[in-house]
């Protein structure tokens, strides 16, 4: 009982903390509007790009390895929402690591009564993300109602469940990829690199053959991210090997990402000495 008063008395303060990291967010995102905006209009046309280089292709051919326009449009508008989120949540703490430790900035966050992987995780939030992955939805919605879908209720929280998989995996990749920093002294290169593989995630994955399809499907499984979810609302899995695979490499990765932050944080020396 004790126990389980400790636990929501814990989960309570760090929500409490939470929203307080929501809030200086939102301060300092409104002190520089313009350049709110204009992040927010650089990633629309981004996303619109996309769309019109499929468009382009699928000007002169009716399907890509099985795939219809409207099919397409819908898997990268989901890539978009996944991306977009990760981005929101993520993407400026993690990349901000090797800044931290360089400057000793991380000292300081060590020493509060706070989980520190918290903190650094999402101690900033990147609120155009979210409007950009609502425009992303919108997409997906209009795709399907081309396509003449209509996904039943379990399919669409299949599709937010798989969805909110695909953002902790790219979060625990782009984790252990800047955790370099700890030796490295600068990650942002390494962890920018990763910022390229989203474009993958955009592919239809029965477009790929070989031992590129196996490595981005297993080891860095860029080809389930969204292709997974986006062929749950098509009603195109099969079966659910796909929706396990997924979930399953989810948690290896995640795994993974503890177990090398807490390696790193050992053998972590501080900036003063």
């Amino acid at each position: 009982m004790k126990s389980t008063q400790s636990t929501a008395t814990t989960f309570r303060r760090y929500l409490g903390i939470y929203a307080a990291l929501w809030r200086n967010s939102l301060v300092r995102e409104m002190g520089f509007k313009s350049n709110f905006l204009l992040w927010i209009v650089v990633e629309a046309l981004w996303f619109a790009l996309q769309l019109s280089y499929f468009a382009v292709i699928y000007s002169h051919t009716d399907s890509i390895a099985g795939w219809t326009k409207w099919e397409v449009v819908l898997l990268i508008g989901t890539a978009q929402f996944i991306q977009q989120l990760f981005t929101a949540l993520f993407l400026t703490n993690v990349t901000d690591l090797s800044e931290l430790i360089r400057t000793g900035k991380l000292d300081f966050l060590l020493l509060l009564p706070v989980n520190t992987r918290f903190l650094i995780s999402l101690r900033k939030v990147d609120l155009g993300g979210f409007i950009n992955a609502g425009m992303a939805l919108v997409v997906v919605g209009y795709a399907c109602h081309q396509l003449r879908i209509e996904p039943t209720w379990s399919q669409l929280l299949g599709f937010l469940i798989l969805s909110a998989a695909g953002v902790c995996i790219h979060y625990a990749l782009v984790l252990i990829l800047a955790v370099s920093a700890f030796w490295t002294v600068r990650s942002q290169g390494v962890v920018w690199c990763y910022y390229n593989l989203f474009n993958i995630a955009r592919m239809p994955q029965s477009a790929f053959q070989g031992s590129f399809k196996i490595i981005f499907t297993f080891a860095l499984p860029m080809l389930l991210i969204a292709n997974v979810p986006a062929k749950l609302l098509l009603q195109n899995l099969g079966s659910a090997w796909p929706m396990t695979l997924l979930l399953v490499i989810t948690g290896v990765w995640c795994v993974l990402s503890e177990i090398l932050w807490r390696f790193s944080l050992r053998h972590y020396t501080s900036a003063s000495s």
